[in-house]
Formats: C-alpha cells, sequence, structure tokens
C-alpha cells in the first residue's frame, strides 16, 4: 500500500466531508488521516486526505469518484507537486522534578515545546514529519505517554501557485 496526499476544494456546505469520506471508505480505500478546515476563501474548504491504495490505477479511481460529487471544487494529489507535508502533535508524558530536565532536553533537540506543565505530567507540542513525529513519541515512551493527540498530515504546494489554479 502507498499513501498519497489528496487537497481537496469543496463548498463550505454541511455534510461535504461526509460524502467525501463516504465515497473513500464505500470503495473500500482506507483513509489514513483527514482534517479539514477554512480556506482564504470563507465558501471554499480544504480536506487534506491522506489515503492508502495499492497503485496509482485505485487513486485514479478515487479521484475519478470524488470529482463526480457535486460539491467538489478542486482535487491534487500533491505526490505530483513538490510539498511541504506537516502533522501536529500534543503528548501528555508522566513527568517529575527528577525527569523534567531529561524531558526538556529531548523536547529541545526535537524542536518542540512544553506547552502545559503539572506536578505529574507535561504537555508538549511538536510539528513535523511523521517520521520525526514517531522518534519522539518513541524517545518519549520511556517516560510513560499518558495521552497523544495527533492531527494527521496536512500539505501545502511549494511555489507561487495556489491549488485552486493547479
Amino acid at each position: 500500500m502507498k499513501k498519497y496526499n489528496l487537497a481537496i476544494l469543496v463548498d463550505n456546505k454541511p455534510g461535504v466531508l461526509t460524502h467525501v469520506s463516504g465515497l473513500i471508505s464505500r470503495r473500500a480505500f482506507n483513509i489514513e488521516s483527514i482534517s479539514a478546515g477554512y480556506t482564504e476563501e470563507t465558501d471554499v474548504t480544504r480536506i487534506n486526505i491522506e489515503v492508502s491504495v495499492e497503485d496509482k490505477h485505485e487513486l485514479e479511481q478515487v479521484i475519478n469518484q470524488l470529482s463526480k460529487l457535486i460539491d467538489i471544487i478542486k482535487i491534487v494529489n500533491l505526490g505530483e507537486v513538490d510539498s511541504i507535508v506537516r502533522e501536529l502533535v500534543l503528548l501528555k508524558v508522566r513527568a517529575n522534578k527528577e525527569t523534567l530536565k531529561d524531558i526538556r532536553n529531548i523536547v529541545d533537540v526535537f524542536r518542540g515545546k512544553i506547552v502545559d506543565i503539572s506536578p505529574e505530567n507535561v504537555v508538549i507540542e511538536i510539528t513535523g514529519s511523521q517520521g520525526k513525529i514517531d522518534a519522539i513519541c518513541a524517545m518519549m515512551a520511556q517516560f510513560e505517554i499518558i495521552e497523544i493527540a495527533r492531527t494527521g498530515t496536512i500539505a501545502i504546494s511549494r511555489g507561487p501557485i495556489p491549488v485552486k489554479e493547479m
């Protein structure tokens, strides 16, 4: 299975995200991550989907099926253009006076930040590639991860051309 990042511009209307995700799941393709949010245009929502498919042919099927939905404005496979791909994670890690210095050192190496601290735990914010996120999670496991919240991937193309013009 190969993962592909799709940027999908849709009309900003209730139910559109459900239609998009439902279509993909009905075709038995796996959605690895999905996020949606406003764009620079208030009537347009951008959906970022990371989908797993066997090959390019299956990816084309997904894109062709999505294109038939009435609320779809544009679909771009960001794997075909030079893109920046990131994920955000919040990690709640068990911490005490003895472990806090070691945790801070690791967080600094990964260019993260501690966003909350209590006598029993810290909450860490990290942004980066999936590999970077996986690496800090592996490092923090030694301190006991209490909770993880990951956004999934979002992506944007490099250069001056926006998705709506691709």
